[in-house]
C-alpha cells in the first residue's frame, strides 16, 4: 500500500476480542528496579483485535501473561512532542504487539495465517494511526521513528548484508545531521566559518541559511535509505529541525535530574546550593538595577 494513499479513518477496525465492541483498553502498572531507579511497564488484561486492509485481524497480545509494554516508546525529552497515550494508543499497543522480542519468534501470524514481519508491523502501525484519526504530522514522526528502529535492529526477512544497505544509510544521515548541527550552531556565532551555505552575513541570515540547510541536507541524505525513503527524509528534517530544541531540554532534564539526586541523597547539601544560587540571583537583580537608580 502506497504511504500517499489517502484514506478515511475507520476507528471501527480497531475492536475487543471476539466482538465488533468498540476495544476497552484495560492496562495493568507493573514497576521493576529498586527505590531510586525504577522503570514503568504496563500489561494488558484482555486482547484487542485489528481488522487491518491488507493482513486481515490481527489479534495482540498472543500471550497475556508475557506481554508488557511501555506505551508509546518516547524519549523523556520528546514527550512534549509525541505523549505517550492519546488517539495513537490503540496502534502502538498493536505494534508492540507485532513485534517481537528476541527471545520470541521473529514474525507475527495473523488469525487468517499472514505471516508478519517487522517492517509489516511498521506499515500496519501507519495504517491505524491514520484509522484512529491521528495527527498525520504526528503519525509520520511516529512512523519514522518505529522504522529507524526497525533498519537498526533488522527484519526476520533481511540478509545481513541487506540489513547493512538499510542500517549504514541511516547511521550516516543521523551522525551527519548532528555534526552538520553542531558546526553550524558554531557559524551562526561566529566561532568558526566551514558551513558555506551561511557564509559571512548577518546574523539573521546566517540563521536563515542553517535552517534552509537543516532542511535540504538531511531531504538528500534521507533519498539514500533505499525504499524507506520517505522515512529517512521525515527523520532527517525532524533531526536538524529539533537538534537545537532536544540539546536545550536535555541539558535541563539532566540538570533537574542532577537536583533530584542530590535532594535525594544530600537534602542538607541541596538546601545550601538552593540558597546559595537564590542569594547570587538576588545579588545579579541588585546590579542590573543600579544603573536604573543612578538614572
Amino acid at each position: 500500500m502506497s504511504p500517499w494513499r489517502s484514506v478515511r479513518p475507520e476507528p471501527g477496525r480497531f475492536h475487543d476480542e471476539g466482538s465488533d465492541d468498540p476495544p476497552r483498553i484495560v492496562l495493568e502498572r507493573i514497576e521493576s528496579g529498586d527505590l531510586h531507579r525504577r522503570t514503568e511497564r504496563f500489561r494488558m488484561m484482555h486482547r484487542i483485535a485489528y481488522r487491518d486492509r491488507e493482513y486481515g485481524d490481527l489479534l495482540v497480545p498472543a500471550d497475556l501473561g508475557t506481554f508488557e509494554s511501555d506505551l508509546t516508546s518516547v524519549p523523556t525529552i520528546f514527550t512534549w512532542l509525541v505523549p505517550r497515550t492519546g488517539r495513537h494508543l490503540p496502534p502502538a499497543l498493536l505494534h508492540d504487539g507485532l513485534v517481537h522480542g528476541p527471545d520470541e519468534p521473529a514474525s507475527y501470524v495473523s488469525v487468517e495465517g499472514h505471516v508478519l514481519d517487522r517492517v509489516a508491523a511498521d506499515r500496519v502501525f501507519r495504517a491505524a494511526m491514520r484509522d484512529t484519526d491521528t495527527g498525520p504530522v504526528l503519525s509520520w514522526l511516529i512512523w519514522s521513528a518505529v522504522t529507524l528502529s526497525t533498519i537498526w535492529h533488522g527484519s526476520a526477512s533481511w540478509s545481513p548484508a541487506r540489513h547493512l544497505r538499510y542500517r549504514l544509510p541511516a547511521l550516516a544521515t543521523v551522525v551527519a545531521v548532528a555534526v552538520l548541527g553542531v558546526l553550524a550552531t558554531l557559524d551562526l556565532f561566529d566561532v568558526l566559518d566551514g558551513v558555506p551555505w551561511m557564509g559571512h552575513r548577518s546574523f539573521a541570515m546566517e540563521l536563515l541559511g542553517g535552517l534552509a540547510g537543516a532542511v535540504v541536507v538531511p531531504f538528500l541524505l534521507g533519498l539514500t535509505w533505499g525504499r524507506f525513503a520517505v522515512a529517512g527524509v521525515v527523520t532527517g528534517v525532524a533531526l536538524a529541525v529539533l537538534l537545537h530544541v532536544s540539546a536545550a531540554l536535555l541539558l535541563i532534564t539532566l540538570a533537574y535530574q542532577a537536583a533530584e539526586w542530590v535532594a535525594r541523597r544530600r537534602p542538607v547539601a541541596a538546601i545550601v546550593i538552593a540558597g546559595v544560587v537564590v542569594a547570587a540571583h538576588v545579588v545579579l537583580i541588585l546590579l542590573f538595577l543600579g544603573p536604573f537608580r543612578s538614572t
